[in-house]
């Protein structure tokens, strides 16, 4: 795939996911150890047991970067992927081992120049302060990381000197817990409550819709 491709050899490695994790939060530790694609995670970043202590000399990688699709899908998946670090080992959050990459949604191109844009809100700001109001360009919207070119992913997303990265951190661990459980629990009522309250206070133009 383009990761795969667009990596460099040196100092990356890709370990692609098939689908959706299991959410853990609802999941016994049996059927975690189980679980192919979780099993597959804990190998090949040397996690350990759950619940032991955490060990950093037994982390082959000191950057673990969520790379998912700039969609929703993309982001149930990113989710799924950091309650696991969270309920399985909550000192790599902690500690400031997780990030997230982020992967542009649109390429814009005018004449001989291209501009990647990472919102709505940006395109649209682009292209009304940038452009002459006649200006004749074209937009791509990516629709996953599988449609970009090799080089592409690496400029935008995986070029070190190039792409952007969050990283994951934690103010109020109690807090946290708290929203996991909320998020991805079994609890329907509390979770309804919670985008009842704070749904209205999202800016459109910052989802993917």
């Amino acid at each position: 795939n383009s990761a795969k491709q667009g990596r460099d050899r040196q100092f990356q490695a890709i370990l692609p996911l098939r689908g959706k994790i299991l959410n853990i939060e609802k999941t016994d530790d049996a059927k975690i150890y189980k679980n192919n694609e979780i099993q597959s995670l804990i190998t090949a970043l040397g996690l350990g047991i759950k619940g032991e202590e955490f060990d950093p000399s037994q982390l082959r990688y000191h950057y673990i970067v969520i790379m998912t699709d700039a969609d929703v899908d993309g982001a149930h998946i990113r989710t799924l992927l950091l309650t696991f670090f969270y309920r399985y080992q909550r000192a790599l959050v902690e500690q400031g081992y997780i990030y997230i990459a982020c992967p542009p949604l649109y390429k814009v191109e005018r004449g001989r120049n291209h501009y990647y844009c990472y919102s709505d809100r940006e395109m649209n700001n682009l292209i009304r302060n940038e452009f002459p109001a006649n200006a004749n360009y074209t937009i791509q919207r990516f629709k996953g990381l599988g449609e970009m070119m090799p080089t592409q992913l690496w400029d935008t997303t995986m070029n070190p000197e190039t792409r952007t990265l969050k990283r994951v951190e934690i103010d109020d661990a109690a807090e946290a817990d708290r929203i996991f459980t909320i998020l991805m629990g079994d609890r329907v009522a509390p979770r309804r409550e919670f985008i009842e309250t704070y749904g209205p206070r999202l800016n459109m133009l910052d989802l993917d819709i």
